[in-house]
């Protein structure tokens, strides 16, 4: 469902964004009260909107003057307002003891793979200073277990993003701690340049780079990069002036794609994972944790 609105005449824009946000959104910022529609028939459907036509048609009139609020509007008109009922459910009881999938399903190996995948966004400006970072992650599991066992996951302590007190003793981990000290893999540098650019000439010390004119980049790939390690890449283009150089190629960033196996930049471990199952047959759990690159952008200008 959508919801739009026409003017006759020029007006402000912002204006009619904020109302349209009042009409449906539950609050826009932490001072206002409870929206219209919510505030009167919970969900916003097409049946609860031909339900409650007057409600809808009285806010509509006395928007202008008011902007929807709602103590305002209560005063105005006392309509009984219709709210959709829910589907109805059967009981949490009855759900928990009936399966989710067929009986009778056997693997020949049972076993659990889990995957730690972290995503690594950070922007650092010309002067190697870091605009912005951030880290996402997520836990990604295959199962092949027989029956309905049941499965616990263990993580180690919270991981502490300052310094703050802490109830527990166990160990944590502080994110200013941790340093890329493993071999990052697929390594995958998007270097720019102007568009006229042509004839390359490019060397590198390690990798392979070419020239990718759709895209207007260099492209230097490495299959591993170590640690503390340093490489090099020259090129040199031809360029027909350099006088009208286009500014979106100058503030054209340099985007780097790669992964880290083996490794979590949040610190965040596996403790345990166990499978729990009434036949009391065994299984294998693997864990595998991995790094990549998500929007990782350093500017030159």
């Amino acid at each position: 469902m959508y919801l739009m609105t026409a003017s006759r005449q020029n007006c402000n824009v912002a204006s009619l964004l904020f109302f349209l946000h009042r009409v449906v959104d539950f609050e826009v910022i932490t001072c206002l009260h409870w929206q219209v529609f919510k505030h009167y028939f919970d969900e916003l459907e097409e049946e609860s909107l031909r339900d409650n036509f007057v409600v809808v048609t009285k806010s509509w009139t006395l928007a202008i003057l008011n902007t929807l609020k709602l103590r305002y509007l209560a005063s105005l008109f006392k309509t009984d307002a219709y709210k959709m009922e829910g589907p109805q459910r059967p009981p949490m009881a009855v759900t928990n003891a009936v399966s989710w999938r067929s009986e009778g399903v056997v693997y020949r190996t049972n076993e659990v793979f889990l995957d730690v995948v972290e995503s690594v966004n950070i922007l650092v400006n010309s002067n190697g200073q870091i605009i912005r970072s951030e880290v996402y992650g997520a836990l990604k599991m295959r199962t092949r277990l027989s029956g309905m066992p049941e499965c616990k996951l263990g993580l180690n302590d919270r991981v502490l993003l300052e310094a703050q007190d802490r109830a527990t003793k166990g160990k944590a981990i502080d994110l200013d701690d941790v340093k890329f000290h493993h071999t990052a893999t697929n390594v995958t540098i998007e270097l720019p340049v102007p568009s006229d650019a042509t004839n390359p000439s490019i060397r590198t010390s390690m990798g392979t780079a070419k020239y990718a004119p759709e895209t207007d980049a260099v492209l230097w790939k490495i299959k591993s990069f170590p640690g503390n390690k340093e490489y090099m890449l020259r090129a040199e283009f031809r360029l027909p002036s350099i006088v009208s150089e286009d500014a979106a190629d100058r503030k054209a960033p340099i985007r780097v794609k790669f992964e880290i196996p083996y490794f979590t930049v949040s610190g965040i471990q596996v403790r345990y994972l166990k499978i729990i199952e009434k036949s009391g047959y065994q299984a294998l759990p693997w864990v595998r944790y991995i790094t990549m690159a998500g929007d990782y952008e350093l500017r030159l200008i």
